[in-house]
């Protein structure tokens, strides 16, 4: 099941219409979630009953345009929709659970407001299991490519699963980005680095990377993307003519489990693309 999280915004219906096309790929069923976050009425001059109400309908009116548009969009897929208390992040982390997929919109306006640019979208990725996918509002062509960034570390493997299966079901090429840079102490005078060499040997990471993904998914067209450059520099040139970038989320020390890993992070600021963030 593909979960979205809506809240009325632009960006919230784009991720709905990401998700319904995704669902109809996957042959899963859809469920669009909103969440009514009670917290900031909970305050004296507030009379309780009153706005939650207010906030209830509301939600419902959010779903009710949601699913329409899937049934517009996608009628083949099954959806359902869910009016849910509580904040944000602790909604979709429990909605995800069973969860193929969470999708959302990358500004809102309420419930769901600056997923994945916030603190709210911190915690989801960093507790999410499943590969989490950033929409933004903007509509863009589409280019018949998914990029997917890798390293030499076995944690980018489930991104690269994930690529792999995104580029057979949409029947698109995929480009798979590797960026390396010569460490500091290789630009001083007594170090000797034979820069063919290592252009050579980060190709082969990248082969050693795809070779057993390549043998599942011979349909797939493989595009070998190495450069000398800044991890994001190289991936945010690429997601100009991708229609999904993925990135793997492998945060370092002991805020790991919830934090996003540089790379992403910036990522997720910096490119146009919608991005999926999928966890090591």
């Amino acid at each position: 099941m593909i979960i979205v999280g809506v809240d009325g915004s632009v960006a919230a219906r784009a991720a709905v219409e990401w998700a319904a096309q995704d669902a109809f790929r996957m042959r899963v069923p859809l469920r669009i979630v909103h969440a009514v976050d009670r917290s900031p009425y909970q305050i004296g001059k507030y009379p309780n009953s009153i706005l939650p109400d207010v906030l209830l309908r509301e939600g419902q009116r959010i779903l009710n345009e949601a699913e329409a548009l899937v049934r517009e969009r996608r009628p083949a897929v099954e959806v359902t929709t869910e009016d849910l208390e509580g904040a944000p992040a602790e909604v979709l982390r429990e909605q995800a659970k069973d969860a193929t997929e969470v999708v959302v919109g990358s500004r809102g306006l309420g419930g769901f407001a600056g997923a994945l640019l916030g603190p709210v979208s911190m915690h989801v990725a960093g507790h999410v299991r499943c590969p989490v996918v950033v929409v933004r509002a903007e509509h863009r062509p589409a280019y018949g490519e998914v990029v997917v960034g890798v390293d030499d570390s076995p944690e980018c493997e489930p991104a690269l699963a994930y690529a792999f299966e995104q580029a057979k079901l949409r029947g698109s090429a995929l480009r798979v980005v590797h960026a390396w840079q010569l460490p500091v102490h290789a630009f001083a005078t007594e170090a000797s680095y034979d820069t063919d060499e290592v252009r050579t040997a980060q190709h082969q990471v990248v082969r050693d990377r795809t070779a057993i993904f390549s043998r599942d998914y011979p349909q797939v067209k493989l595009v070998e993307d190495v450069q000398s450059a800044h991890p994001v520099d190289a991936l945010a040139d690429a997601s100009e003519r991708a229609d999904l970038l993925v990135v793997g989320s492998h945060g370092r020390g002991a805020l790991s489990s919830v934090l996003l890993g540089s790379v992403s992070r910036s990522v997720l600021h910096h490119v146009r693309c919608p991005v999926a963030v999928v966890r090591a």
